[in-house]
């Protein structure tokens, strides 16, 4: 096959991608804070601390909470799932082959996503990932409702809002 393709094949294909990955692509990225169009090698994300509200008497001055700021940094890096058609080769089939291949590319690059992001959960040091609230197995084997009750609690103790945007990522055998 030539190694030359016409622009607007390539043009085609990029956007078919871009669409499928929309559609079916990463399951957790939507739950993550991102920022687009970035220039360079990573990005810095804002990290801000909690405050805590205090009194004042009458015509005294309000104290500052001082809450703490701090970066975390995203390092960038390129991901490729690519494939090859052959033009002659659609043809001959009776199927779409292009957007099979678009279609797949976009579920590897939502797998690889994901993979970033669990990778990402797997390495934090919490309380949830490493033992439950008892301290007992990890929450992550064994599920019954008691885990669940557990990770309902580490939310609450660890001040996540309830406000219907909890998420807690677990696999299909837990979910079995």
């Amino acid at each position: 096959m030539s190694a030359t393709i016409t622009n607007a094949f390539i043009t085609q294909f990029e956007a078919e991608v871009h669409m499928a990955y929309q559609r079916q692509g990463s399951k957790l990225k939507n739950l993550v804070r991102t920022v687009n169009g970035v220039s360079g090698e990573s990005v810095k994300f804002q990290k801000v601390g909690t405050g805590e509200a205090s009194t004042k008497a009458r015509h005294s001055e309000v104290v500052a909470m001082n809450i703490s700021h701090t970066n975390v940094t995203a390092t960038l890096a390129d991901y490729y799932a690519s494939d090859y058609v052959d033009k002659l080769d659609e043809l001959k089939t009776n199927i779409d082959e292009r957007s099979v291949i678009a279609n797949n590319a976009a579920y590897a690059l939502g797998r690889k996503t994901d993979s970033i992001l669990t990778d990402a959960m797997s390495s934090a040091t919490t309380l949830a990932n490493n033992a439950g609230a008892s301290g007992g197995s990890p929450p992550a084997t064994d599920m019954n409702i008691d885990k669940f009750k557990e990770m309902q609690e580490l939310f609450g103790t660890n001040n996540v809002p309830d406000d219907n945007q909890r998420y807690w990522a677990i696999g299909p055998s837990q979910w079995s």
